[in-house]
């Protein structure tokens, strides 16, 4: 299974992130309903942004993953809980694909060690929507931590942390 990581590109990966993020299962992103222009406007903000990045995971060049991270020192998501030195902000969306099936962990175990590691990292935060059962489920098997449930300004999240070794 060659896994590989590259930026997202907004102009050139639009009609990716779209069939994607308007699938039903994305309405957690909060981008179902958004046209196509708005989603590449947000992206390539997103991208020019020093503390925001967005990258796409592919499986035998066949794409099954977007992450973003976000630096908690300087983004809002950061005020909302402890923050410590070392801590990195991700966002994740898994591509319901057959390539990706049964390999979730592979991919979350590459994508930490490409870049949350390489980072530097000591441990990643996460803020899941509170009734995105399925995304927290995944994540307790992965070995988060779950913390506070806090009212961010869009949604009820639940943070949760992974420590780094």
């Amino acid at each position: 299974m060659p896994l590989t990581i590259r930026d997202l590109e907004p102009s050139a990966d639009i009609d990716l992130l779209c069939s994607w993020l308007h699938d039903d299962r994305a309405k957690f992103w909060g981008m179902v309903e958004k046209p196509r222009e708005e989603i590449e406007e947000i992206y390539t903000w997103l991208q020019e942004q020093p503390h925001l990045a967005a990258y796409i995971v592919e499986i035998d060049s066949e794409p099954v993953a977007l992450f973003q991270t976000w630096d908690p020192e300087v983004d809002e998501l950061g005020t909302f809980y402890d923050r410590r030195p070392g801590d990195i902000g991700a966002h994740l969306f898994l591509a319901d694909t057959p390539t990706r099936k049964g390999k979730t962990e592979g991919v979350m175990d590459f994508f930490i060690e490409e870049v949350i590691v390489k980072a530097g990292a000591r441990r990643i935060v996460v803020e899941p929507d509170a009734t995105n059962e399925a995304s927290l489920a995944r994540l307790d098997d992965y070995g988060f931590k779950r913390g506070p449930v806090v009212q961010l300004p869009h949604k009820l999240a639940q943070y949760a942390f992974l420590d780094l070794p």
